[in-house]
């Protein structure tokens, strides 16, 4: 059984659908699904505000590379359009880890490799996993001492929703 924890995110059209498809078409692979959280750019390109949450999955049958090409399929059929590092998607499916998994093929990182830096992976994966752990390095470090790690304003800027309509599933 493989165990992948996917970061996932929207800022164009409709991303609370966006996200919804993602938990949809896992179905029954679908474990654990945080709440929404609203957060500020990353990266330094001006547009919206992205909406985030983190998933857990498990499949007998996937490996790391299916985790990733699922991702794509889903990206490509949300109409995913790359045209600036970090700028707006319609949407965004990350592969952070998948179990112990360690690869440096550019194709797919793993762990992803910017994950400890980002407090909208951070938070919601914390909601699904309170005692999750990220390699860095050499080094397996829980969750909670990496967004410790980051800024006041960091974390500030990822804001949970806890409205109607705020849970994928």
């Amino acid at each position: 059984m493989t165990r992948a924890v996917l970061s996932i995110g929207s800022n164009i059209g409709d991303s609370l659908g966006h996200l919804r498809s993602v938990a949809t078409e896992l179905g029954s692979r679908l474990v654990a699904c945080s709440a929404v959280y609203r957060s500020a750019p990353w990266g330094g390109v001006e547009q919206q505000d992205f909406l985030n949450a983190a998933l857990v999955a498990e499949d007998d049958a996937y490996d790391p590379w299916d985790w990733l090409r699922l991702g794509q399929q889903l990206e490509e059929a949300a109409d995913r359009v790359r045209v600036q590092r970090w700028g707006p998607r319609s949407l965004d499916v990350d592969v952070i880890v998948c179990d112990d998994v360690i690869s440096e093929d550019p194709r797919l990182l793993l762990p992803h490799p910017r994950a400890h830096e980002r407090a909208f992976v951070l938070l919601p994966w914390l909601d699904v996993e309170p005692d999750a752990t990220l390699r860095v390095g050499d080094e397996d470090v829980p969750v909670t001492e990496l967004l410790s790690r980051l800024s006041a304003e960091e974390r500030a800027g990822v804001v949970r929703l806890d409205g109607i309509g705020d849970r994928l599933w």
